[in-house]
C-alpha cells in the first residue's frame, strides 16, 4: 500500500540540514526543532527502525505508545498519525508514507527476549536495547538531560510489520517495506530523536540481513 500524498519529492536532498547514513546495527541521535520535517529511509527494504521520541528539553517528556494508540484509535502509524507524548502533546505528524504502516506494539529486541523467545545462547548477541543504552550513556543531548537507562519507554519501530492474532498475540513476520521506502514526519516542538537501526537476526523483520538508513532533516517544505 502506497499512502504518499505525492509531495515529499518536493524536499531535494540537496537541500537537507542533515544528511546522514546510519550503518546496520547501530544507534543515532539527533535533535529535531519544532517545524523540521524528517526522514527516515529504508535504503535496501525491511530494515527495522527501532526510535524513541523525547522533549529536547526535558526527558519526562517521550513518546508514549499508549497515548498514541488511544488517541487514534488505531494500532498502526501512518500518514496524518499524530505521536503523542506522555503528557498528553503532538511531539510529531506523520506527513508522508511511502511504505503503508508501521509498528507500535513489538517492543526493541534485548538480550533478554532474545533468550526468552529463542535460545540461551543468543544472550550475547546484539540487541536495539544496547543501542539505547549505549546513546544515553555516550551522547551529549542525552548527557546534558540526565538521561539514563531508566528513561527508555516503548518505543516505535518504523518498517516493522507487527501483526496482531486473533488470539490477541503478536507475530514478527516477513516486512512489508522495499528498496527506498519511507516515511516522513514533522516535528511539533523540539524533539530529540533516539534511533536503533535494528541488529537483529533471529527473527524475519530486517529479512535476516540488518542493512543501512538514510536520515535526513530539512528546515522546512521547499
Amino acid at each position: 500500500m502506497n499512502t504518499s500524498n505525492h509531495h515529499t519529492d518536493q524536499l531535494d536532498p540537496k537541500r537537507a540540514l542533515i544528511d546522514n547514513i546510519c550503518a546496520a546495527g547501530e544507534p543515532w541521535t539527533q535533535i529535531i526543532r519544532q517545524g523540521q520535517i524528517f526522514r527516515i529511509v529504508d535504503l535496501e527494504g525491511n530494515q527495522a527502525v527501532d526510535t524513541l521520541f523525547y522533549n529536547a528539553h526535558y526527558a519526562g517528556e517521550r513518546y508514549s505508545a499508549t497515548h498514541t494508540i488511544r488517541a487514534q484509535n488505531k494500532l498502526y502509524l501512518t500518514t496524518g498519525s499524530k505521536l503523542y507524548s506522555n503528557l498528553g502533546n503532538v511531539m510529531l505528524t506523520i506527513t508522508a508514507d511511502t511504505c503503508g504502516r508501521h509498528d507500535t506494539l513489538g517492543g526493541a529486541c534485548a538480550a533478554e527476549s532474545n533468550t526468552v523467545r529463542y535460545a540461551l545462547e543468543k544472550f550475547p548477541m546484539h540487541s536495539c536495547r544496547d543501542n539505547f543504552l549505549h546513546a544515553l550513556a555516550h551522547d551529549s543531548h542525552c548527557e546534558q538531560l540526565g538521561m539514563s537507562k531508566r528513561d527508555i519507554p516503548s518505543n516505535i519501530n518504523f518498517f516493522m510489520n507487527v501483526p496482531v492474532t486473533e488470539a490477541g498475540g503478536l507475530e514478527f513476520v516477513d516486512g512489508i517495506s522495499a528498496p527506498g521506502k519511507y516515511v516522513e514526519m514533522r516535528a511539533e516542538m523540539d524533539v530529540l530523536v533516539l534511533i536503533s537501526n535494528c541488529p537483529q537476526l533471529n527473527n524475519p523483520c530486517n529479512a535476516y540481513n540488518p542493512t543501512p538508513i538514510r536520515l535526513l532533516i530539512w528546515d522546512s517544505r521547499q
